[in-house]
């Protein structure tokens, strides 16, 4: 296939997967890694090497762990029990099928009601889910964050200083 074709669907994938970092159901990050790996292969690893591509993984797996992590450590941040971090990380992925609000709504309850069995505190267990609600968002600014950097490195590696013109 022309190299045209692969550079096109890079850019969907890149896209696609920059969109996924805050929208829930779409793929995030690692999209983004495989979408710049595909502009490393057609340019034969001329522009963007290996060394570029390594530290592109390594921030698509951090903002891959922001998924998982940001609600719970916000439960935590806020004084909640082990069972308000297990019941935020459960919310999280329940919320995933409920979309954006989900995303915020699933982790306050989950670590509302897990707060709630382990200290049966209604205030203790309100402030672990606002906690979680708040770990939610402000995982997904870092996760927006390193998904930007991920681009930066990236059209440094393709087009900065020493760098042909680009594809």
């Amino acid at each position: 296939m022309a190299p045209e074709f692969w550079y096109a669907l890079a850019t969907v994938m890149i896209v696609v997967g920059l969109a996924g970092t805050v929208l829930p159901l779409l793929p995030g990050a690692p999209v983004m890694w495989l979408g710049m790996l595909i502009v490393a292969w057609v340019g034969n690893f001329q522009r963007v090497g290996w060394i570029s591509l390594l530290i592109l993984g390594l921030l698509a797996a951090l903002t891959t762990a922001m998924d998982f992590l940001a609600s719970a450590l916000g439960a935590k941040g806020a004084g909640a029990s082990r069972y308000a971090f297990i019941g935020a990380s459960v919310g999280a992925l329940f919320g995933l099928l409920l979309g954006p609000l989900g995303l915020i709504v699933g982790p306050l309850i989950g670590a509302l009601a897990g707060e709630l069995i382990a200290s049966q505190n209604v205030e203790r267990a309100t402030r672990a889910g606002v906690g979680a609600a708040f770990g939610y968002i402000l995982g997904s600014v870092v996760k927006l964050a390193l998904a930007f950097i991920m681009l930066g490195v990236f059209a440094i590696a393709l087009w900065g200083p020493g760098s042909p013109s680009g594809p």
